[in-house]
């Protein structure tokens, strides 16, 4: 059955795309859905915590944004033409080897050396560099450290990978902003937005009123900024993120649906994992690899019961994704009055809670 993409479009002005966070992380507005009847309340995200009920359940992605982008110069030589290189996900057990992205691509051919430059201007220039090994088949291409230390060389090299719609330098504090408290497990070049709003204050909260918690992992890749570029949504080719389900997460999770509570995913994330992991009986079991599951109407979540995620970019695959929890018409309705209301869109923007 084909879908079009355009069904998935709206118009968004492009000053409502959040360009730094809020002062606070908990000073966001959420806007509540009802996924039922499509009725809208917005409220400050701190209200979240009266939307769940002793004995339910929330689930957070505990990945940690890498220091994954980093800029270098072709053979080392005062200049020469400068590169952008985006580290996607390690090649080899021990890190030196990497897939990449690099700017240019076409003009850094394999046996390409890049000297590598610091992140802070402050810094005194090291001697690390990389080698472009191949151009690999997915549009990414192979390079190799000369170095072992890689937390050494993003410390020094690394910047914070902000989103192409953030139209600005990262800057130190982004260090901390651009990662969720929870964030743990170092791989992601994109953070699982949705987990940005919370505070230890309202994970306290949450816990004294008897909501269960726990974690899974999945590395947010580049390929989540990918548009679907084409016209029938069914032929898009979605990319593949590397994931974590724990056994004592599964535990949890059957546990909460035992009782007859309801289970809350933050962010598009949690719920590619989750559904990536039910079985063809319905069961969710623990699993570890990679996914590429590409979740759009009618497609009916399984594992899951409420969503909170972010505002998503329009015809992506994020934004088909959460219509999967209520009608496609809802949600455009809903991106519609947070527009009406100056609410701010995507990663360091407001968020939606669908109930």
């Amino acid at each position: 059955m084909k879908l079009a993409a355009g069904l998935f479009d709206y118009h968004l002005p492009e000053e409502l795309i959040a360009q730094y966070p809020a002062e606070n992380r908990d000073a966001s507005r959420m806007l509540v859905l009802d996924r039922q009847t499509g009725a809208c309340e917005i409220h400050r995200f701190g209200d979240i915590v009266n939307y769940l009920n002793p004995g339910d359940g929330i689930i957070f992605n505990n990945t940690r944004v890498m220091h994954a982008r980093m800029y270098g110069i072709k053979n080392g030589t005062a200049g020469s033409a400068k590169v952008e290189i985006l580290l996607v996900s390690p090649a080899d057990t021990v890190r030196k080897k990497w897939k990449a992205l690099i700017k240019p691509g076409k003009r850094t051919p394999p046996e390409t050396r890049v000297k590598l430059e610091p992140s802070d201007v402050n810094q005194t220039p090291g001697d690390d560099w990389i080698t472009v090994l191949q151009h690999l088949d997915d549009g990414t291409f192979l390079i190799e450290f000369d170095s072992a230390d890689i937390d050494g060389i993003q410390q020094k090299y690394g910047h914070i990978p902000l989103p192409p719609y953030i139209r600005r330098k990262d800057k130190p504090a982004d260090m901390e902003r651009y990662q969720t408290i929870f964030a743990k497990e170092s791989g992601a070049v994109a953070a699982p937005t949705a987990g940005l709003h919370f505070t230890p204050e309202i994970m306290a909260a949450l816990c004294a009123k008897g909501v269960k918690q726990a974690e899974l992992t999945l590395h947010v890749g580049p390929g989540t900024f990918k548009p679907v570029a084409v016209e029938d949504v069914t032929q898009h080719k979605m990319h593949h993120e590397d994931f974590l389900l724990p056994e004592a997460t599964v535990e949890m999770i059957n546990s909460v649906h035992a009782s007859g509570h309801k289970i809350l995913a933050v962010g598009t994330t949690t719920v590619r994992v989750l559904e990536s992991c039910v079985d063809s009986r319905g069961t969710l079991v623990p699993r570890a690899g990679s996914t590429d599951i590409f979740l759009y109407p009618p497609y009916q979540p399984k594992a899951v019961d409420m969503l909170l995620t972010n505002f998503h970019l329009p015809k992506s695959t994020l934004l088909m994704l959460v219509s999967t929890f209520t009608e496609r018409e809802k949600v455009l309705a809903a991106y519609e009055l947070a527009k009406k209301e100056k609410m701010r869109f995507y990663s360091y923007g407001d968020c939606m809670l669908l109930k």
